[in-house]
């Protein structure tokens, strides 16, 4: 089943695509119904690192629900002007391994609208066997306080302290590679429709439905 959101946000694209990778952002959609804890060495870094990543998450910082892997891929292809983090990480422990399917990808391009703001666009996928109704009702729940969440922090996101010195070397590494990749990518490869204020159901969306 899928959980959809789309909306504006206040900031600019390069602010909002910074912001979703990271884990204190995370953390702060997330809360105060969740707390998230990093279990790798050294805790959490500024930007998410590629690949896996070790969490616990609790409920109002009470209840342990489980670990979870955060597992990271910025590698989608995608046609200019869209960026896309992709969590396609698993439930390990507790709570969390009811879910057998977490597929995760977040969105952001410019607003076609020309206002300089942030077209932002999320899609979950997510399976529970038998469960899967009842997960997914909380699930959506979560996901609507999340977005209002992201809307609220939004606005500060146009200029992040945080990110700087070595984050910024090595998010400018990697902007490099994926240049590179992108460079030798096939026509067939790339994806032609851009986002639209009016596009169809997000679900649909090229972008986010791309590798199904």
């Amino acid at each position: 089943m899928k959980v959809l959101l789309k909306f504006i946000l206040d900031c600019e694209p390069d602010a909002a695509w910074r912001a979703l990778q990271s884990p204190t952002v995370f953390r702060e959609v997330s809360a105060p119904l969740l707390s998230v804890k990093s279990l790798e060495p050294g805790g959490f870094e500024t930007v998410w690192p590629e690949g896996e990543n070790r969490v616990e998450i609790s409920a109002l910082g009470l209840v342990p629900v489980g670990m979870q892997i955060v597992d990271i891929d910025r590698t989608h292809t995608q046609h200019e002007g869209v960026r896309i983090i992709h969590d396609k990480g698993r439930g390990v422990t507790g709570a969390l391994k009811i879910v057998t399917t977490w597929d995760h990808r977040m969105a952001v391009a410019a607003d076609p609208a020309g206002t300089g703001k942030t077209l932002y666009r999320d899609r979950l996928i997510m399976k529970a066997g038998p469960l899967t109704p009842a997960v997914w009702a909380g699930l959506w729940s979560f996901w609507q306080v999340r977005g209002v969440r992201l809307q609220q922090l939004a606005p500060s996101w146009a200029f992040d302290p945080e990110f700087s010195g070595d984050a910024k070397a090595a998010a400018a590494k990697r902007a490099a590679a994926e240049a590179a990749r992108h460079a030798e990518e096939t026509p067939a490869e790339i994806l032609a429709e851009p986002p639209t204020a009016d596009s169809a159901v997000l679900g649909i969306d090229p972008d986010l439905g791309a590798g199904q």
